[in-house]
């Protein structure tokens, strides 16, 4: 059963706990559903449907009237599968509109669209419902990324994505450098499969303080010769790990980042020199 328990549903509302059960028992809303143990847990939407029309009226008995005839709350990761299902793009786009609302444009590809479309992923094949959703985020992050503002650090960052293609692994990599991108840095991405002869070109163009290595699609040794080549070029860049492109071999001097876009980013901000090899 996914619910939020009593005091973290008051937390976010901020008020007692006793508050919000009070309101429960006059207005029978939010109403929560009870654990095996009996724990009431509470629907997300409903809480933050709640806590966002409590801002606007400032009011009990208006915001939870309010709240209720909203019916389904913000958008949230389930309702965006259920459009992904119904190859409702036209619903999708407003569920992440009105994401975005609510949420950061990094909370809400987090928080909606990577969980969404990891919903309809299965290990043994591609449904249609998985590609369909893949191939609305990929287009949605590309029209941000290009709607980025110009980059304000002096850090740069190259991004190796080895993820075969419609792969999670893939998206993952292209929200790295949509996140990457509104933290003002400049990125570039490229496949492993380029001339290494030309390599040292984009190195010296971009000049980067990072270079990050995604997906798994390149085998150890690849993985090694990739390295030689870059830091053949560039014997002071820091190279990283993003969702285990590298095996884990314990002698690695290879950083390795959070699995998530925007853990990942705050990583790749700090200095590099500060940085721990993990």
């Amino acid at each position: 059963m996914n619910g939020i328990r009593t005091n973290a549903a008051a937390v976010m509302l901020g008020v007692s706990p006793n508050t919000l059960r009070s309101w429960e028992r006059r207005y029978s809303f939010p109403q929560p559903q009870r654990s095996p143990g009996g724990h009431r847990q509470y629907a997300l939407a409903q809480i933050e449907a709640l806590k966002l029309t409590l801002a606007e009226t400032h009011n009990v008995s208006s915001a939870i009237s309010l709240a209720r005839e909203r019916g389904e709350g913000p958008s949230s990761a389930t309702r965006l599968v259920s459009a992904f299902a119904a190859f409702d793009e036209d619903r999708a786009n407003r569920l992440l509109e009105e994401s975005l609302t609510l949420r950061s444009v990094e909370r809400t590809v987090e928080e909606l669209l990577l969980a969404a479309v990891t919903e309809h992923a299965d290990v043994e094949h591609t449904s249609v419902e998985y590609e369909f959703g893949w191939r609305h985020a990929t287009g949605w992050m590309s029209a941000l990324k290009r709607l980025s503002p110009p980059a304000t650090r002096a850090d740069s960052i190259l991004i190796f994505d080895a993820s075969a293609p419609g792969s999670l692994d893939a998206l993952h990599a292209q929200a790295l450098e949509l996140v990457l991108r509104r933290a003002g840095m400049r990125t570039l991405s490229l496949s492993p499969a380029i001339d290494r002869g030309r390599l040292g070109r984009a190195l010296r163009a971009l000049a980067p303080s990072g270079v990050v290595l995604s997906g798994s699609g390149l085998p150890l040794d690849e993985i090694a010769r990739l390295i030689y080549a870059v830091r053949s070029s560039a014997p002071a860049v820091t190279v990283f790990d993003y969702r285990s492109a590298m095996p884990d071999t314990g002698a690695s001097t290879i950083c390795r980042l959070g699995d998530r876009p925007t853990a990942a980013c705050a990583e790749l901000l700090a200095p590099v020199s500060g940085m721990a090899l993990r």
